[in-house]
């Protein structure tokens, strides 16, 4: 059984407006069917080119994750390339290069994928690959040893050796005291060096199963006929369960809270604030997820918002300032600001000057020249990406596996376009508040005398 729904044809007009595509790329539907194993498989039929995207996606990130085992989701993925009963280590990838294709994999805090970019007919060598190391993977304990050492100096260069990233990790743990989003994506350090092979294979065993699984293709394909190819190589997959999560120990305003570090390897200080919001996945009202959207857009949506008009090119107290909100997410989540003072501006200038701007949000509603720009900016990136078979392919996986539903873009034109000022300051007022913020500063550290870090300015 497989039911069809509209989808995407909410945007055609403004599509039109902004690049007139053939009218054939605005009647798409996603189709969806689910085998007996409790697999679900969701096609979205683009025939604009002779090309597939195929993205398997499992619901589990490191926010299923838990000390003292941190890092498992990511280092599976890892030895998910090394090899199954029937496949040698690398040779998934070396089929996938023979048939001109593309793949790789990620870990996310909600979710882990794997994806191949294939010419339309090839789809049935990634349903064949895919299936198999669905239930077939091979743990090496060679393998995973060396897959470890991997993992362990990816996050020195990309955190330990970054200074910023250093910062931003630790910072996440005030960000989120209690939510399971307090850790990183590629675990902690200790928790990395203590990985044992087992704890890989239990991880696999429990949540790599159909029935935690979405199968997203999109692509110049017949639905029918993906149905079909999925039944003939996935349905033998065992169902397994559908595990069940642990709840989400939050703690709801938490109050504020400040966290300052200083490292010697920097020479400008940097700013973050962050303040505790719902997602669309969480929140009471969808309201409020499109409001605070637009919220993020008006500080933030180019360079006419306001942060960068009022603190870079006016004041001139910021060097370089940015607010960021995403509500696809399975828990609550944070509206970001980060801002770096200009040469010769004290950071408590700049926290003064940003925490000014914020006020003025919950205090006056803002113009409708600068609402309008907002909501036009974030359609037209919402858009930009939809027109891009991999990142329609991204949002409708990313949707169903944090449980909010790629029917969600159905309603989204609509919800960014509903948002009035009244609404921004409403949400202004309810979540931009003391009791929600967590506030990180990275000051340099001063060095002894003849001390050299030997590293260039960060």
């Amino acid at each position: 059984m497989h039911r069809r729904n509209g989808v995407y044809g909410l945007f055609a007009a403004f599509l039109v407006a902004l690049v007139a595509p053939p009218a054939a790329a605005l009647e798409a539907t996603v189709e969806e069917a689910e085998l007996d194993n409790g697999l679900r498989v969701l096609v979205r039929e683009d025939h604009r080119a002779p090309v597939v995207v195929s993205q398997v996606w499992y619901a589990v990130g490191s926010s299923y994750e838990s000390r003292p085992v941190t890092g498992v989701s990511h280092v599976l993925e890892h030895m998910m390339f090394k090899g199954t009963e029937t496949l040698a280590p690398g040779e998934f990838s070396e089929i996938i290069a023979r048939e001109g294709g593309r793949q790789n994999a990620f870990t996310g805090r909600d979710y882990t994928g794997y994806y191949q970019q294939l010419a339309a007919e090839r789809l049935e060598t990634s349903f064949r690959l895919e299936a198999e190391r669905m239930h077939r993977l091979r743990l090496d304990p060679e393998h995973f040893q060396r897959e470890r050492e991997v993992v362990l100096e990816e996050r020195r260069l990309r955190i330990e050796d970054q200074p910023l990233a250093a910062f931003g990790e630790r910072f996440r743990t005030v960000m989120y005291p209690a939510s399971a989003y307090r850790q990183p994506v590629i675990g902690w350090s200790e928790d990395l060096q203590a990985l044992e092979l087992g704890d890989l294979e239990d991880w696999y065993h429990r949540w790599y199963t159909p029935a935690n699984a979405t199968l997203v293709v999109v692509g110049d394909v017949d639905a029918e006929a993906v149905f079909a190819l999925a039944r003939e190589h996935f349905g033998a997959v065992p169902a397994g369960e559908r595990p069940r999560l642990r709840t989400d120990w939050r703690i709801s305003e938490p109050g504020a809270r400040r966290f300052e570090s200083s490292d010697p390897r920097v020479r400008t200080p940097h700013l973050s604030l962050a303040y505790e919001v719902p997602s669309a996945a969480t929140a009471a009202e969808m309201g409020d997820v499109y409001a605070l959207e637009v919220l993020a857009g008006v500080l933030d949506g180019g360079d006419g918002a306001r942060l960068p008009q009022a603190l870079v090119r006016g004041d001139e107290l910021a060097a370089e300032v940015s607010a960021g909100y995403s509500p696809v997410a399975r828990l609550d989540t944070r509206l970001s600001l980060d801002a770096v003072p200009a040469t010769g501006v004290d950071i408590n200038a700049l926290e003064s000057a940003v925490r000014a701007e914020l006020a003025q949000l919950r205090e006056q509603p803002v113009g409708a020249e600068e609402l309008e720009r907002a909501k036009n900016q974030l359609l037209a990136d919402h858009l930009y990406q939809l027109d891009s078979m991999f990142y329609q392919a991204m949002r409708i996986g990313m949707l169903e596996t944090v449980g909010i539903g790629w029917q969600w873009l159905e309603g989204y034109e609509a919800g960014i376009r509903s948002v009035t000022a009244a609404d921004v300051q409403r949400v202004a007022r309810q979540y931009l508040r003391e009791d929600r913020l967590a506030l990180g500063v990275l000051r340099p550290q001063e060095q002894a005398p003849g001390d050299d870090n030997g590293g260039e300015d960060r």
